[in-house]
């Protein structure tokens, strides 16, 4: 059995003559838009979720079609290339490729349908969607990819954003437009934090990245993060942990290409990411499976550069536009804050929040650890009076936690150290402070006047102490 290969076009003889009479701007239009033969090649290899193909030529990013033995054509999206081959890697299952299978390339680049009537839907990676709804309309279309924003034409952030969590709006208050990452080991609650701020954050529209994750919190995400109002302003795209790493990486990608489009629509955006550490695993997967060197801990030096590439597309849109805010979650794999991962999102966010498997060990939701946390933004514009008493809360947080052992052991003489002695007055009004149900939302007016509350008690206390 041959072979049978299409050939592409040589050149036209005939082409600068007709230029020399005069006809050259029409007659290059028409050559130009004459339909172009595609050259088929043929399955070579296939070591695990990577595919070598030769004989065909397709840019990074293309896609080419793999023929299956059953006519199938499994899509896949070219990740690489040695010589006369490409490395290609599946969208979706890939059973049923044989040896010597036809590939052939599809031309045009990935891109995400966009348009308000994605409102209320969830959505596979591929944009199709998963709620069983009608289909969505093929109006206009952007880049998967996105394009990057000048950062001189970025708006700055000026406003706060109400998450309606009192510990993050009075402690580590977070601005319109900025990029926070949730950081935590497993099961310290940050997918509870991220419902929270679901329901309470005010945002024309949320957009939900569910990447890598269980399949179950879909639905569990849906209906109890969202409900039937929520979901009404939201876009939800799912590609949980049985999806290729491709599709989970275009999940990533499309979430942030739906969310931009909102932005340039003049609206402000609620991006909600979880996990940037499982996009950065599918990346890894990828990377490794053609070959790509480990550098850190197994991960690629790809990975640290698709990275920024995905968070700077959140933020605030040029003046006059919308903004994103966003929330990724970073798991901390062995609640190692020293992970590859977890500390290169540190480098590139706008700030993070940790979570304490201590608190959440002893019942205190959210588990939030202050002095590990910081909001990188919130001094652009909180007011002096707000960042004094954030001061004098990290203060005080920080003296108990480094004498707490003392404390405890009752080896501590009070009126030693008054600020210690301040500290201890202060720590069970400070755990009530940070405690919040799941349920309540308190809004930034009321999270800083409890701020405010918490410190005035103790000081009526010390001045009636002193009259006495």
């Amino acid at each position: 059995m041959t072979e049978e290969t299409t050939v592409l076009p040589g050149p036209d003889p005939d082409r600068n003559l007709e230029r020399s009479l005069g006809l050259g701007a029409y007659i290059d239009r028409a050559y130009d838009e004459r339909p172009k033969s595609v050259v088929e090649g043929v399955l070579r290899r296939t070591v695990g979720l990577a595919m070598e193909a030769e004989g065909c030529h397709a840019a990074l990013g293309g896609r080419c079609d793999v023929v299956a033995a059953d006519g199938r054509h499994v899509e896949t999206e070219v990740v690489g290339f040695s010589g006369e081959r490409l490395f290609l890697m599946p969208v979706a299952d890939m059973r049923g490729v044989s040896p010597n299978a036809r590939v052939i390339p599809v031309s045009g680049s990935p891109e995400a349908a966009v348009g308000d009537d994605l409102l209320g839907r969830v959505l596979d990676g591929r944009g199709n969607p998963l709620d069983g709804g009608k289909p969505l309309a093929r109006g206009k279309t952007v880049s998967l990819m996105g394009e990057s924003i000048n950062p001189l034409k970025r708006q700055p952030i000026r406003a706060q954003l109400d998450v309606g969590i009192r510990s993050i709006n009075s402690l580590l208050s977070v601005g319109r437009g900025q990029r926070m990452g949730l950081f935590a080991g497993s099961g310290v609650g940050k997918s509870m934090l991220l419902s929270m701020m679901t329901r309470n954050t005010e945002a024309d529209v949320v957009v939900v990245g569910l990447v890598g994750e269980r399949g179950r919190e879909v639905q569990e995400f849906i209906d109890h993060s969202l409900g039937t109002e929520g979901m009404k302003r939201a876009v939800v795209v799912a590609t949980p942990a049985d999806d290729t790493p491709l599709m989970r990486l275009h999940g990533a990608w499309l979430t942030a290409a739906i969310a931009e489009y909102f932005r340039d629509q003049g609206k402000n955006v609620l991006l909600l990411m979880d996990s940037l550490t499982r996009f950065a695993q599918a990346q890894r997967e990828i990377a490794l499976a053609i070959g790509e060197p480990p550098a850190t801990k197994g991960y690629p030096p790809s990975v640290f550069a698709k990275l920024p590439q995905l968070v700077e597309r959140a933020g605030n849109g040029a003046e006059g536009g919308g903004s994103i805010t966003a929330f990724y979650t970073v798991l901390a794999e062995g609640d190692d804050h020293n992970d590859p991962i977890v500390d290169a999102s540190r480098a590139i966010l706008d700030g993070h929040i940790v979570l304490s498997r201590n608190m959440a060990d002893a019942g205190i939701y959210p588990a939030v650890d202050i002095e590990s946390s910081v909001s990188r933004a919130m001094t652009q514009f909180i007011s002096d009076s707000q960042q004094q008493l954030v001061s004098r809360f990290r203060q005080v947080y920080s003296t108990y936690q480094e004498n707490r052992d003392l404390v405890a052991v009752g080896a501590y003489q009070p009126g030693t150290n008054p600020q210690l002695d301040e500290a201890i007055a202060l720590w069970p009004t400070i755990i009530e402070f940070l405690r919040q149900h799941q349920n309540q939302s308190i809004n930034s007016a009321t999270s800083l006047a409890n701020l405010r509350e918490l410190f005035d008690a103790v000081s009526v206390e010390h001045a009636a102490e002193a009259e006495q």
